[in-house]
């Protein structure tokens, strides 16, 4: 029967504790050994095996150390070691497989997202094709919430396009005439025809996707410490062992010393300090894949945030409202009326600001022209109202004035977008758009620094006023606007040459590559896309970022906890060697130590379940 790790994680559990309370109550009974020796059997199976493929290729990890622990133990008749041994291992490797998962599916993920069809026009006629038809020169044709199938130039036509799956740009941008666009991006409004200049497998999509396959795949490569240390440490054990018998012809001697020179608490020492740490980050919000990932947290030096969703909540928002000799009240009323059969969206900023303050608006403008490039203009109460930026109202003859020019001036410096309101004698009030700031930006920078992060920066592939605005509010060392996905990978190289281990922290798919290359990759759940989940090592499952802090310090306690053990089965397993040799530690009482030190690495491990919950407890795991 074919067992698979979750089941023989259960069952070697339920048989495990029934062979302990037999072992309590009826005592060391026939039916006791057999439950002990089945549990032993169902989750020593599949480590024996691994420890066997290993072998062939010369190598002797912590699946043999394991293996012959247990071997060891049932030719003595210590069943109940052996069962203990086989199940702890099996669950902290069980829970950790678990938590990494996910991240073979990114592939997929990204797949989904590609465009689906092309419609291109040929002789004159328009006919749907599949993406990988399309030819350089070809004119694609792209109509409003559809996906561009290609990197191009606009030829006809205009349209608001959502480039943030490739830049991040949290406001769809105005694509006319002769302007570049990219594949993966969608058409919120208008239309347009582009001349293909990159198709296939070289769009700036398909090249997502290629960077995010090769940094997984340089990922899997890394290996862990115990298993480098069993390399040595498990054949020098043999070899001891076999001279031991050589010299004094004693079996039970030589097998004790086998057993206890390779005890359970060195086995779980870091499984179950990752699955405790694990634990306490699930339960905080924070996902962490794996062991390995959870070591290298604590570890960075440097910390590259995206800007669009991650530092800002990714939409836009009315910030100020600044009028002239009309109530603010009134200002907002009118250009929300005269926003209402708008698509745009800083229009749909506009109106959920006026329906927060004054309550739904149910009136509509009597007329409304949308002028392509300037704004609106709209007729409300038989009055013509005029809004939208400097070429609008230069256009018809309105002057904006000195004191109005200074304070657009001022706004557009601190990353805004200024909407200018309007009738045809004046300017009435200037409304500022723009994606606002997550409330717990500063301080999480504030907390990343006093946790020793060397580097704090942003990579953005917005305008570079409004990432400079961003990163002197919040206190970050630096930034890098108007980047694309594979600059990202190039900049985050960069830093990791300079600095050390660098991380990124990121939301969508333009974030992929930088997120897959990056030594860690943090996704923010709560407003991410799937594929940035799931190409991340870790995830904040909602989208506090101030949580970061919570997985960065929760990483140190995690590794401190696991040395510890490591350090402390390793002096229990030097002493009970030492006893062994020296005939002063027999069997029953080095099985008392080591079970011993087993329980006690696994309460030391439980401690962190607690970090975080308490000042006292975390201080106490970050010495």
């Amino acid at each position: 029967m074919k067992l698979t790790k979750a089941q023989r994680v259960w069952i070697s559990g339920i048989l495990v504790a029934v062979a302990f309370i037999l072992k309590n109550t009826i005592g060391e009974q026939i039916i006791t050994s057999v439950v002990m020796i089945l549990a032993a059997i169902i989750a020593g199976t599949p480590i024996l095996r691994n420890a066997i493929s290993a072998a062939r290729y010369w190598i002797i990890g912590i699946d043999a150390l394991v293996s012959i622990a247990v071997i060891g133990a049932m030719f003595i008749g210590e069943y109940w070691e052996a069962a203990a041994v086989t199940f702890l291992f099996m669950l902290g490797d069980y829970l950790e497989s678990r938590t990494i998962e996910k991240t073979r599916s990114s592939i997929k993920a990204l797949l989904d997202l590609a465009p689906d069809t092309a419609r291109v026009m040929r002789d004159g006629v328009e006919i749907i094709i599949s993406p990988d038809e399309v030819v350089k020169g070809d004119q694609v044709v792209v109509k409003p919430g559809e996906k561009i199938s290609v990197d191009g130039n606009v030829i006809e036509g205009s349209a608001y396009v959502n480039q943030s799956a490739i830049t991040g740009e949290s406001i769809p941008v105005n694509r006319n005439i002769d302007d570049s666009v990219f594949s993966g991006t969608i058409i919120e409004s208008g239309y347009l025809v582009i001349e293909a200049t990159r198709v296939g497998e070289d769009t700036t999509f398909a090249r997502i996707l290629q960077m995010v396959e090769e940094a997984q795949d340089k990922k899997a490569k890394t290996q862990k410490f115990l298993e480098k240390f069993s390399r040595y440490y498990t054949p020098a054990i043999i070899v001891l062992a076999i001279g031991l018998y050589l010299v004094t012809q004693d079996l039970v001697l030589a097998l004790t010393l086998l057993v206890i020179a390779c005890p359970g608490a060195l086995v779980i020492s870091t499984p179950v300090s990752i699955v405790a740490g694990i634990g306490n980050g699930a339960k905080h919000g924070v996902l962490v894949k794996g062991g390995e990932i959870m070591e290298n947290l604590g570890k960075i030096k440097v910390l590259a945030f995206d800007k669009t969703g991650t530092l800002t909540v990714g939409k836009p928002m009315v910030t100020h409202i600044k009028s002239y000799n009309i109530d603010e009240k009134e200002l907002l009323r009118i250009t929300a009326i005269g926003e209402g059969y708008s698509e745009h969206p800083l229009a749909r900023a506009i109106l959920a600001r006026a329906e927060k303050d004054l309550g739904k608006i149910d009136e509509m403008p009597e007329e409304s022209e949308i002028i392509t490039g300037q704004g609106l203009k709209t007729k409300i109460e038989g009055g013509t109202i005029l809004i939208g930026n400097r070429k609008l109202f230069l256009e018809n003859k309105i002057s904006i004035g000195e004191d109005v020019e200074k304070y657009l001036q001022s706004e557009e410096e601190k990353g805004q977008t200024a909407v200018i309101v309007g009738d045809t004698r004046q300017v009435l009030g200037v409304i500022s758009i723009a994606d606002v700031v997550r409330e717990d930006a500063e301080k999480l920078v504030s907390n990343l620094k006093r946790l020793g992060v060397e580097k704090i920066v942003m990579l953005t592939g917005d305008n570079r006023r409004a990432a400079k605005a961003i990163a002197e509010e919040i206190g970050l060392d630096d930034f890098y606007a108007e980047l694309l996905p594979e600059d990202k990978v190039r900049v985050l190289k960069e830093l990791q040459e300079k600095y050390g281990v660098a991380a990124m922290v990121g939301d969508g798919v333009n974030d992929a590559p930088a997120l897959a290359s990056a030594d860690l990759g943090i996704a923010i759940g709560g407003a991410g896309t799937d594929v940035a989940m799931e190409t991340a090592d870790v995830v904040l499952m909602s989208d506090e970022i101030k949580k970061l802090s919570h997985a960065i310090g929760l990483s140190r306690a995690t590794v401190n906890n696991m040395r510890q053990n490591i350090y402390f089965a390793i002096a229990v397993a030097a002493l009970l060697l030492a006893g062994v040799l020296i005939k002063t530690v027999n069997l029953s009482f080095g099985m008392l130590v080591h079970e011993l030190s087993v329980l006690l690495v696994v309460i030391n491990a439980v401690r962190l379940l607690g970090y975080g919950d308490r000042g006292k407890s975390k201080k106490m795991l970050e010495i």
